[in-house]
């Protein structure tokens, strides 16, 4: 895995993008907004757009994140992560096995694996993965068929490896105080920067938040 930055202090605010909140603002707008209001990793997650309008936008904002000195991720697709060189990927159980995207990508870039049991984080973990995405750990509109991963569960999942993980769905500034002491090292957000009004100030707030929520 690249050296280049501190992992386990990179996870700690994780943003996945949403077009559908754009509305007046480009996705390249927004996406430095959470930058500047302290998000740690930025991860391009697009169900809907064509390959080449994707290209185009994880390209802009590779860039962007190579100026905040962020880590830039791609969602699922492992072909586009190689070609544009991101800083690496996140799979989900069903997209492809870390072991395979590790011999595509090399020994150098950043491979996310989604987890929501002890079983999948530990054999995540063995096929190369350097973190973990657990959830969902609160309910959450973003995917359908999130279930949800209980507290005991995310506790349970985060002292059977050794490798960071960080919690994701439906987590707010308002509920993130609930996962103190799981063992994460940080969260992973969508609607609770993206669909904010104001995304540099929810973001602060959010990571103001989260600080609070990891120390001990």
């Amino acid at each position: 895995m690249s050296t280049s930055f501190n992992l386990e202090k990179s996870l700690l605010l994780y943003a996945i993008t949403d077009r559908h909140w754009t509305g007046e603002k480009t996705l390249l707008e927004q996406t430095e907004e959470a930058l500047e209001g302290g998000a740690t990793f930025i991860q391009i997650r697009e169900k809907d757009l064509d390959e080449a309008n994707f290209e185009a936008e994880a390209i802009a904002l590779k860039k962007l994140c190579a100026k905040y000195k962020v880590p830039f991720v791609v969602n699922d697709n492992v072909e586009l992560a190689k070609r544009i060189d991101a800083d690496g990927v996140h799979v989900g159980q069903s997209d492809m096995e870390a072991l395979d995207v590790r011999t595509l990508l090399g020994p150098d870039k950043i491979i996310g694996v989604s987890a929501k049991n002890v079983e999948e984080a530990l054999l995540a973990e063995k096929h190369g993965a350097d973190y973990l995405g657990v959830g969902a750990v609160f309910p959450t509109s973003s995917k359908d068929d999130a279930s949800e991963v209980s507290h005991l569960q995310l506790k349970e999942i985060c002292s059977s490896v050794k490798i960071p993980v960080v919690a994701i769905g439906g987590i707010t500034k308002n509920n993130v105080q609930q996962l103190k002491g799981s063992g994460i090292c940080g969260i992973s957000v969508i609607s609770a920067i993206f669909s904010q009004k104001d995304i540099k100030s929810a973001t602060m707030e959010l990571r103001k938040n989260t600080e609070e929520m990891l120390k001990d």
